[in-house]
């Protein structure tokens, strides 16, 4: 099986850490719970120069590498590669933030992963001019049995695959999406995910 996993707020708590940087760096008092927006400069009422600042303090090197693991993860997914499956992690992370992104794989044990940087989110981004290492249409040429993905905004790029069963991590900012198709399955944690992938492949 070959099997697409997001890499923010689905392998790390990404989302619980800019909720402590944006208290940092503007004072701004909003808990995890309560980023009911994928868009974050909504969810903490960010004007345009305060979110590219944020974005860019929560890519350098140093807190990315920070980011907790979401409990869990790398046990599953290493499960996965140790039963066969082909795991790759597709971030819409810039490849600017390829190195410490690959290097947090590393240290929590996610060796055997490939990790690609895709625009999922479009090119006009808090980095101006962002590379990233897949393109598009080289992605639409990758097929997947299974995804793991939040981010509904991100839900468009699974439409080539009709086939294709996808584990939405459940988060504050997808609870009021209307999951598009029985292919669609709200999952709570890694163990969630694990089992219905497990009853897909059974």
């Amino acid at each position: 099986m070959k099997i697409y996993v997001d890499f923010d707020d689905c392998i790390c708590e990404t989302a619980r850490a800019f909720s402590m940087l944006a208290v940092e760096m503007f004072n701004k008092n909003v808990p995890y719970e309560a980023i009911n927006f994928f868009d974050l400069d909504k969810s903490f009422d960010l004007n345009e120069e305060e979110f590219e600042r944020f974005m860019l303090r929560g890519h350098q090197p140093e807190v990315l590498l920070s980011y907790e693991e979401t409990p869990g993860a790398s046990e599953v997914i290493n499960e996965w590669i140790s039963c066969g499956h082909q795991v790759s992690i597709i971030t819409g992370r810039p490849f600017s933030a390829y190195e410490p992104s690959r290097k947090w794989l590393d240290d929590h044990g996610l060796k055997d992963v490939s990790l690609y940087c895709l625009n999922k989110y479009g090119r006009d981004s808090f980095i101006k001019d962002s590379d990233f290492s897949l393109e598009l249409e080289d992605y639409y040429k990758m097929e997947f049995d299974f995804a793991v993905e939040d981010s509904p905004k991100a839900f468009k790029f699974f439409d080539h695959l009709p086939d294709l069963k996808v584990m939405v991590f459940d988060r504050p900012w997808n609870r009021k999406y209307e999951l598009k198709s029985p292919n669609y399955t709200r999952c709570f944690d890694w163990n969630n995910i694990r089992n219905k992938v497990a009853e897909f492949i059974r």
